[in-house]
């Protein structure tokens, strides 16, 4: 059913959608900021805390390895979701819902019992210190009985965002940061007298955040959505989970698998490749990534109103509200890109300084800083096209622009390499602390690739969904 709204009833239709996750996704920065400032200020053996840093950046990416490759559960769900609420099918909505949760504790189980193979391999890649390994292995042998509670909120996040509800999405969000930031402070340096458990305190604030986040989704879900789930019946499960009902929803999400594991090559690549530059240079690495992130959440509260009005009026089959949406999604978008630049030219050292109490990464951080000024234009283009493509469930694009990103981001470093980078590489694996601070080392030609390489990965994303944009998006409504 087509429903015409006004270019102010749209706008107001986005806000309404895309505010709630902006606010939610506030607290996400904070969580990461102070899991590392939390890894910041612990003091090891030496006096300094680039190791606790470097092991809350292994020990994520090890987790990343494994939650990025099945974030299909909540960007395929929200698609399909919103497709089917545009088309006024109760019952599909509710379908896609019990077969995103099925799927979901499958893996969590496989998970948990290959957890120790895979940590181990996952280690196996990463050239970082004895020290930072050993701390990230204690990190991820914590977190990781999180996983059914991670992957289940996926679920979810993603159908909560398809049935257009930002609200719930939302509040699942805040419940599983604030108890986040708040359980991994008291439990890493105690309360009231009692003094906490260090840096093992950090990784299992967030397993109780998880695990709480889920039980409120479940609440909002019994309380809000009875009447949609409901019409899915006991005697109707063992049909719903037949291998011919699940192959729609496998072969969409193939496709959205390939793009996580292009996904997780990059940021894998991205810490693993970080690593050999020395215990300092990595905690500035993870320092400058957490920053990158933080335009994200502002502009990934667009995104997902993207996904879910696009979703929305290709149920609908509305070509005029959909061509609407993508024109004032972006006019937003880049409003936040502009605001972006603004805020990391006024604020990135004092940012800096709230992750970590050491000089030496301090000092070395700033030399990047620029960085945060050429990063948010591509960037938010980039995720905004994502949320877009996930809505019109155009899957096989957003794996092949994502498979082009990677190659994009691979050829910059080695082709760097080849062209002779590797003697500044050299210099920079088992440097000193004082050596990495000098003022135009070597090793910080490293770590400018790397960013580099990061923003063509950026580029790539940006420049290949805009070409197929027509063709994958605009062909699923009919004139």
């Amino acid at each position: 059913m087509k429903h015409i709204l006004s270019d102010s009833a749209l706008n107001r239709e986005i806000l309404r959608l895309s505010v709630p996750s902006i606010l939610a996704n506030l607290t996400v920065p904070l969580v990461g900021m102070v899991d590392t400032a939390l890894a910041g200020h612990l003091v090891d053996a030496d006096g300094g805390s680039a190791v606790f840093i470097g092991g809350i950046s292994v020990g994520a990416m090890l987790l990343n390895l494994l939650y990025w490759n099945f974030f299909f559960l909540r960007t395929g769900t929200g698609g399909l979701t919103a497709q089917a609420f545009g088309r006024e099918n109760r019952r599909e909505c509710a379908d896609i819902f019990f077969r995103g949760l099925a799927f979901a504790a499958a893996v969590a189980l496989l998970i948990l019992v290959l957890q120790r193979p895979l940590a181990r391999l996952g280690l196996l890649v990463v050239s970082a210190t004895p020290r930072v390994c050993e701390l990230a292995l204690r990190y991820f042998s914590v977190r990781i009985w999180a996983v059914p509670a991670t992957l289940g909120l996926m679920v979810f996040r993603g159908w909560f965002v398809g049935m257009q509800d930002s609200m719930s999405s939302m509040w699942t969000d805040l419940v599983v940061n604030i108890t986040n930031i708040w359980a991994s402070v008291v439990l890493t340096f105690g309360i009231f007298g009692w003094g906490g458990i260090g840096f093992d305190g950090i990784a299992a604030g967030t397993l109780v955040a998880q695990y709480a986040g889920l039980a409120y989704a479940i609440t909002v879900c019994f309380r809000k959505y009875r009447h949609v789930l409901g019409t899915v019946r006991r005697e109707d499960a063992a049909e719903l989970l037949r291998a011919r009902n699940m192959v729609p929803f496998l072969k969409m999400n193939g496709n959205l698998l390939g793009r996580s594991l292009c996904f997780t090559g990059i940021y894998m690549g991205y810490t693993i490749i970080a690593s050999a530059f020395g215990d300092v240079l990595l905690a500035c690495s993870s320092i400058m990534m957490q920053l990158l992130m933080i335009f994200s959440y502002f502009t990934d509260g667009f995104a997902y109103a993207g996904e879910a009005l696009s979703g929305r009026f290709i149920g609908a089959q509305d070509r005029v509200m959909l061509r609407k949406t993508v024109r004032y999604v972006f006019v937003w978008s880049m409003s936040i890109a502009v605001l972006s630049i603004g805020g990391y030219a006024l604020t990135g050292e004092p940012l800096v300084r709230l992750f970590t109490s050491d000089d030496a990464v301090v000092e070395t951080c700033r030399r990047f800083l620029p960085w945060l000024l050429v990063m948010p234009p591509l960037g938010c283009a980039a995720f905004t096209w994502d949320g877009i493509y996930l809505g019109a469930t155009a899957s096989r694009s957003l794996f092949l622009s994502m498979a082009v990103a990677l190659l994009g981001f691979f050829a910059t470093w080695f082709g760097w390499r080849w062209l002779g980078g590797g003697a500044a590489l050299t210099g920079a694996d088992g440097a000193s602390a004082a050596g990495m601070v000098a003022a135009g080392t070597a090793a910080d030609i490293c770590l400018h690739v790397l960013l580099a390489a990061y923003f063509v990965h950026l580029a790539a994303r940006t420049v290949c969904l805009s070409l197929t944009y027509r063709r994958d998006i605009l062909s699923k409504v009919s004139a």
